[in-house]
């Protein structure tokens, strides 16, 4: 498998509530030199939480042992800017199998679903209940249930449906990237073309 299958992930989340997130602030230009995913996590966020000496910087949220687990939470407009997926494998790479927040950019969120990163838009009005339950309690866990495509806040906070391309879910409820796809349904593409007059 390119990645671990994603099923259902109940986690606590790391909040993130900062409109526009490009993906030079997610992974700096500079750290683009790797051609492997191996590593970027080192360097997600890499201007928000270090300062230029290295030292971490203690205001921002991946700094603070009070937030946690493997749902990032973003603001609207989260992975604007470049195209680089390095920006998706560096959020995979730190650890994060799910990004939520109220609009992704499109190339962003197809680089992350490439890759076993699932990407939840919710409303607007959620994303705000979200932050909230987060803020008041940061043990708040999500429940985010691929297979129904639905994200909870827990029976007495409520949940939201979310959409996702049929293909792109089922690679996910696999762990597939389009190559593994693609040598799944090897023998289907040989049994084709043989029997496919040219």
């Amino acid at each position: 498998m390119a990645y671990d299958s994603f099923n259902i992930l109940s986690s606590t989340a790391v909040p993130l509530p900062i409109e526009n997130v490009d993906t030079d602030q997610i992974i700096p230009a500079r750290f683009l030199k790797a051609t492997e995913r191996k590593g970027f996590g080192d360097n997600l966020f890499r201007d928000w939480r270090f300062n230029q000496d290295d030292t971490p910087k203690t205001d921002f949220v991946l700094n603070d042992a009070t937030y946690s687990g493997k749902i990032l939470v973003g603001g609207y407009n989260f992975g604007s800017g470049s195209s680089r997926e390095h920006a998706a494998w560096a959020i995979y790479d730190y650890g994060f199998r799910c990004v939520v927040s109220s609009f992704f950019a499109d190339i962003f969120r197809n680089n992350c679903l490439n890759i076993g990163v699932l990407p939840v838009q919710v409303s607007a009005g959620f994303l705000t209940q979200i932050f909230e339950a987060i803020e008041n309690d940061p043990t708040t866990s999500l429940t985010v249930d691929l297979p129904s495509q639905k994200i909870s806040l827990g029976a007495e906070m409520g949940f939201e449906s979310f959409e996702i391309n049929s293909y792109k879910k089922e690679n996910m409820l696999n762990g597939y990237d389009d190559i593994d796809y693609l040598n799944n349904i090897k023998t289907e593409i040989q049994n084709f073309a043989a029997n496919t007059p040219l």
